[in-house]
């Protein structure tokens, strides 16, 4: 696409007179003739707290690195470094995970790329941090895999001067596995870096992404060796004995982001009686992604036939994006912005599919511009917000507004809630797909309508009380994949969108106890789906607890927690996967869940170190066999992890 280049040279040309601001001598130091700096630098360093090392994704929005240990802490140490409730992983580190509730909305108002399923462990723009930091910081994230592997995340930032900083970090994993043919390899690699200019008025941040995500696919277990597995056969305690539905498989999904926002602050004024801001604003996105399904042979007997002996799928994407507006702030009338934007996207495969009667093309393209706005204000302590987004666009249409409200009832108890609508199309891997299998291939772009969706949401946070969230959706033309037929042992998998309105009602609740030393926390789900057919499942309840002791030992020199942790769902027509589009569908005949996960663990803290000691699934040779990630899928067996979290603060 000619517009990659363009953005490359607009991207180095931001770096350079960026990083040149400030003239460096022998070792980075500050030049010593630029008295201010290094006084500034050296009084930063003397009087350096933890809270002046600050992230953030706009500059309002800054929070201090949290170095403590909680029980978050705990939740949030796994392969995405996050919380990961309402997800079921599979057997091996770095495969996907199974939804166990749907996330309705979204504000993307154009199609997301395929392999939604290989997208869990992908940064989307997000997730992509800045800092401010007042001395060089290092933080290396470690966890063993699951044999022959292990996770290391390591990064660091540094701010050359008071007004620029960058950030460089590069997450790897390797991991085998216990079942054969399901090696993961994956590695994110990020580079950021935030200038302002020395008066306030210029700033810029900019962000390069490289991400590659490999696994090797094995189709799950055959269906008769499931009793062998749900039996407890000591034979195939070993699970390298199974033999899977075939071992030549695998997919990968590789991407590169570019991202450049900067603005200029023509006016900014205050008095006694008015505050007024007003800033031209610049964005520059360029992604360019790939997903690709291989096969040594094909395995006709799991996917059916095929057009050729050995398999190669491969769909890519290249989605440029900017916009060019204006904000103005006002202490009256609020924080208004108003921007105009362009999208170029270019998303398929290289050749044509030609079926008697039928042809599927190869490409879908698309260029246009499109409006997006958003509104902030404050008055009488509560805080009004909204955004929406619209495409002046015939063939990709898609809309978005998003309206909030909050407001602190004393300094304990926050009430919000809001509602949304959101209109665009499906993804791209339901309106257009190809692949060597002939199952595989279909056309649906002028056949599939948008997905229209209308949400509600409450949300009351209360650590004295309970934290609580309520939303509830409306859904037409909701889209998915679904096991059509099962023809010769061989599921036909197809995407379909369901013509009736679907309502989705999800109520979360959570709340932690504290007796003493000991802690009990509770978060628990309800979830109802109202349609006439039965497209979308999940679970009635999910529910995680959680019981643990904490103390300070050694003078206080050591923090530690030690406890066990419940993971629970009801059964439900779990959703299969299907390893060559890397996505979920939805099926009516295999039940699962109703299997308590019981964790066990010890972690501490000495000085700025984090060390992760877990016992995970202790109980699976004592409740029986029968936990599944996925149909033919099974869960981990009993496994000791370790891991560690080590900041360097210089």
């Amino acid at each position: 696409m000619h517009h990659k280049n363009l953005y490359v040279i607009l991207f180095c040309l931001f770096l350079v007179p960026v990083a040149a601001q400030t003239k460096l001598t022998t070792g980075n130091a500050p030049n010593r003739t630029d008295t201010s700096a290094t006084k500034k630098s050296k009084a930063y360093k003397d009087v350096a707290r933890i809270d002046m090392y600050l992230k953030f994704k706009n500059a309002a929005d800054s929070i201090a690195v949290d170095t403590t240990l909680t029980l978050k802490k705990d939740y949030k140490f796994n392969y995405l470094q996050e919380d990961s409730f309402g997800l079921m992983p599979f057997a091996n580190m770095g495969q996907t995970y199974n939804s166990l509730s749907f996330d309705a909305w979204s504000n993307h108002i154009a199609p997301q790329f395929a392999a939604r399923a290989r997208h869990f462990n992908y940064l989307e723009h997000e997730d992509i941090y800045f800092y401010e930091v007042p001395t060089p910081w290092t933080r290396l994230t470690y966890k063993t895999a699951f044999e022959q592997g292990q996770l290391l995340d390591a990064f660091f930032t540094v701010n050359l001067t008071k007004q620029f900083n960058f950030s460089i970090a590069y997450k790897g994993l390797r991991s085998l596995g216990n079942y054969q043919n399901v090696l993961t390899s994956t590695g994110n690699f990020r580079f950021t870096s935030n200038y302002n200019s020395k008066n306030d008025k210029y700033h810029a941040k900019g962000y390069i992404v490289m991400q590659d995500l490999l696994n090797n696919e094995n189709g799950g277990l055959l269906t008769e060796d499931l009793v062998n597995f749900t039996s407890g056969n000591e034979e195939f305690l070993d699970r390298s004995v199974f033999d899977p539905q075939f071992e030549d498989a695998e997919n990968i999904l590789e991407g590169k982001r570019f991202n450049l926002e900067h603005s200029y602050d023509l006016l900014k004024k205050q008095d006694s009686l008015a505050q007024n801001k007003i800033t031209l604003f610049n964005k520059i996105s360029f992604e360019d992604k790939y997903y690709r399904y291989s096969q040594t042979s094909a395995a006709t007997s799991f996917y059916g036939d095929a057009f050729a002996t050995s398999i190669y799928d491969k769909v890519t994407l290249e989605d440029f994006k900017t916009s060019v507006g204006f904000q103005y702030a006002n202490n009256i009338v609020g924080d208004v912005e108003f921007a105009l934007n362009y999208t170029d996207l270019n998303y398929g495969y290289d050749s044509l599919v030609l079926f008697p009667g039928e042809t599927i093309p190869n490409r879908i393209q698309a260029n246009y511009f499109g409006v997006e706005g958003t509104y902030a204000k404050t008055y009488k302590g509560f805080k009004l917000s909204a955004n929406a987004a619209l495409n002046l666009s015939d063939s990709f249409v898609g809309s978005y507004i998003d309206g909030n409200i909050s407001l602190k009832l004393n300094d304990d108890i926050q009430l919000s809630g809001g509602l949304a609508i959101n209109s665009r199309l499906a993804n791209y891997n339901f309106l257009l797909y190809q692949s060597d299998y002939v199952n595989y291939n279909w056309y649906n772009l002028e056949d599939f309508k948008n997905v229209n969706t209308q949400q509600l949401n409450i949300k009351l946070q209360s650590d004295k009380w309970f934290n609580a969230s309520l939303d509830i959706s409306n859904i037409d033309n909701y889209t998915y994949f679904n096991l059509d037929e099962t023809v010769d042992d061989v599921n036909v998998i197809r995407p379909n969108q369901y013509t009736e309105p679907l309502q989705y009602l999800r109520f979360k609740l959570q709340k932690e106890f504290k007796f003493g030393k000991f802690g009990l926390d509770n978060t628990i789900m309800y979830q109802n789906v109202v349609s006439n057919a039965d497209v979308l499942n999940v679970p009635d309840f999910i529910t995680r607890n959680t019981l643990y002791y904490s103390d300070e030992i050694f003078k206080k020199s050591l923090k530690f927690q030690t406890g066990v942790t419940l993971n629970y769902f009801t059964t439900y027509y779990m959703d299969g996967y299907d390893p060559l589009l890397a996505e979920f569908y939805t099926q009516n005949t295999t039940e699962i869940g109703a299997f308590p996960r019981l964790d066990f663990f010890i972690n501490a803290k000495v000085r700025q170190t984090r060390i992760f000691f877990k016992l995970e699934h202790f109980n699976s040779s004592i409740t029986g066999y029968d936990y599944f990630s996925a149909p033919n899928n099974p869960y981990r067996d009993l496994t000791i992890r370790f891991g560690l979290v080590w900041d360097f603060f210089l």
